[in-house]
């Protein structure tokens, strides 16, 4: 509080020694108040600027807008400005020098690089894996159907043994067995009614399904995963089932002339696309997935040339034909098999334990085959 009465006249208010203030004093108040303190001062204020070198009262902020330089020791309280080429956002967009920035704190990741190598191998597998499949089917006849199904039965057993051992289900030697038993009842389904027909072998999936799912859900331990269970149960069954699909097609007309265009379209497809990621893995589909755009084109384009080149020697084809079938055969083949790189990539990106290498890089061509035997068998009924 001030004292109620007016200093004396004369008398230095700071003569007992305390530090003042320097420079021009201030009058005092009308009822003779000592002056109060400078409006741009505080109680932990120093002493003030020099005379001639007294800054404007506006804040540090402000006189750095302005231009002033900052005081050392100084340190801006308001919004700091980005400098040029920063990300204008803190989660994503536009920066200042109008390019593009990903979110805050993430980091892109470096592409996956391509084995060219192991592309080549790929490549070689599906060329094999689609002559064994076409010579066994030129040795069915009307009464010798058992050695095209030896042929399917062990490509049933190639394709069981790579997408439990990539794909890893919940209680994965039940998935196992249940599958090759559909594979046998499928197998049986197809080659001993008397009349070919699809109806028994959609009765096998679903009963191997059900199976599946059921020894599955038993276990305690397996029923936190029961998504991921069913999901892998019905690729595997139905995949295994697509495969008789062929022994069917075999027995009606024209049906192993269609299987000669579709999986040998399908071969060529899948060879060509892999032996092209290995010459020429560009554009990248994703940095995660190994693949190119090019490859992928590339080979259902020369899958659908050999299926019109053979159309065009075949009995009861026609190069349009051809051409047409062998387009539907390759075209689900190269997407099947790309996305099963996809799949691959997304359970790397999840973190899950890398499985057998072998099954995992033998997943695509028996995914490419399983889907394009049923496409055969549709073209063959509804188009041929």
């Amino acid at each position: 509080m001030y004292p109620s009465t007016p200093p004396e006249t004369g008398r230095d208010p700071w003569a007992d020694g305390r530090p003042g203030q320097s420079g021009p004093q201030r009058a005092p108040g009308p009822r003779g108040y000592p002056p109060g303190p400078e409006p741009d001062s505080g109680p932990f204020d120093g002493p003030p600027y020099p005379p001639g070198e007294r800054r404007d009262r506006v804040g540090p902020d402000e006189q750095r807008d302005r231009g002033a330089p900052a005081a050392p020791g100084e340190r801006r309280r308001g919004r700091r400005q980005r400098p040029a080429g920063e990300a204008a956002f803190e989660l994503g967009g536009a920066a200042e020098d109008g390019s593009t920035e990903g979110r805050a704190g993430d980091e892109e990741e470096p592409p996956v690089p391509i084995r060219r190598l192991l592309s080549v191998a790929i490549a070689g597998f599906a060329g094999l894996l689609g002559t064994g499949l076409v010579f066994g089917a030129q040795t069915a006849g009307p009464g010798a159907r058992i050695p095209f199904v030896v042929v399917i039965f062990g490509v049933q057993l190639l394709f069981i043994l790579a997408w439990t051992m990539a794909m890893r289900p919940p209680a994965l030697l039940l998935v196992a067995g249940v599958s090759v038993a559909v594979a046998g009842a499928a197998d049986a389904a197809a080659v001993l009614p008397q009349i070919a027909a699809l109806g028994p072998l959609g009765y096998m999936a679903a009963a191997g399904f059900v199976v599946g799912v059921l020894g599955q859900l038993v276990r305690p331990a397996d029923r936190a995963r029961v998504t991921e269970s069913l999901g892998a149960t019905l690729l595997i069954v139905v995949g295994v089932v697509a495969f008789a699909t062929l022994v069917v097609l075999s027995r009606l007309p024209m049906g192993t002339q269609a299987i000669f265009v579709c999986l040998t379209a399908t071969a060529v497809a899948l060879s060509i696309a892999r032996f092209t990621d290995a010459v020429l893995p560009w554009p990248r589909l994703a940095p995660q997935v190994p693949r190119g755009a090019a490859g992928v084109v590339i080979g259902a384009m020369f899958g659908t040339l050999a299926g019109g080149v053979i159309g065009s020697y075949l009995v009861g084809f026609t190069p349009t034909r051809g051409a047409v079938v062998g387009l539907v055969a390759a075209g689900t083949a190269v997407l099947a098999d790309l996305a099963v790189g996809y799949i691959e990539a997304g359970r790397q990106m999840a973190g899950e334990p890398p499985t057998m290498w072998v099954a995992r890089h033998m997943q695509g061509p028996l995914g490419g085959f399983a889907l394009a035997a049923p496409a055969a068998y549709a073209m063959s009924v509804f188009f041929l």
